[in-house]
């Protein structure tokens, strides 16, 4: 099975479905992550020259720059010690999307979907308070309407710090991954992005993403599991 994971950010794709990756890939699954996001540059008081708004200077372009490759660096090692098969990486504005053509991030989608040909796609939920999350998401939907690109199956995933931050919570996961054997996997890969992790009661804690797997797991009658929202799935 050829598995398309499509994201904003780095460290997403762990948060959201990081057992889910390495378990996919232990079944022999060909799973490939795309970035859509540069992850760094909201984080900064000038934004990386991609976006014209921003004016910044040669320096100040070489030192984001700087930290965007070592935040690409991270993973890229985090999909390695996950068995990822591919990993692509686009540099859209970090935390800017709606400042993006919304055609332009589909057709990136499109074409990327077009290349990897996967029967499932894993991708950020639409209800998430961060906007980059909601524009990926609307993205995808839109790149794979059944009549352009037949993806046999579509799921959301949540990410931690920013689903649950909408206080509407329109996630309403109905399909769960039993990650009991994967769980200390995705905190090592989680730990691999050094920058990103937070103290605990912040949801991007360790604490947290052991509770949340604990959460979903004593939702689903597993010990620890990952939780998705089946969006749609064409079975012939």
């Amino acid at each position: 099975m050829n598995i398309l994971v499509i994201v904003a950010h780095p460290d997403d794709e762990v948060l959201g479905m990081g057992g889910t990756i390495l378990k996919h890939a232990k079944k022999g699954d060909k799973v490939t992550v795309a970035y859509l996001t540069t992850g760094i540059t909201s984080r900064r008081s000038t934004n990386y020259k991609t976006n014209p708004r921003y004016e910044t200077t040669k320096k100040q372009q070489v030192e984001i720059r700087k930290q965007i490759e070592e935040l690409r660096k991270d993973a890229k090692k985090v999909c390695k010690f996950l068995r990822v098969k591919k990993t692509i990486f686009f540099d859209y504005p970090d935390n800017e999307l709606d400042t993006v053509s919304l055609l332009k991030i589909i057709k990136t989608v499109e074409e990327l979907t077009k290349q990897t040909k996967p029967d499932r796609i894993y991708t950020s939920h639409f209800g998430d308070l961060n906007i980059d999350h909601r524009i990926v998401y609307e993205s995808v939907i839109t790149a794979v309407r059944p009549t352009e690109i037949k993806v046999k199956e579509l799921l959301c995933f949540e990410l931690l710090s920013s689903t649950e931050w909408s206080f509407s919570y329109d996630f309403k996961p109905n399909y769960f991954i039993d990650i009991k054997d994967e769980l200390k996997s995705k905190v090592k890969a989680m730990k691999l992005y050094k920058n990103e992790i937070r103290a605990y009661p912040h949801p991007r804690s360790i604490d947290s993403i052991k509770h949340s797997a604990g959460k979903w797991g004593t939702v689903s009658g597993f010990i620890a599991a990952e939780a998705f929202q089946l969006i749609r799935k064409f079975e012939k």
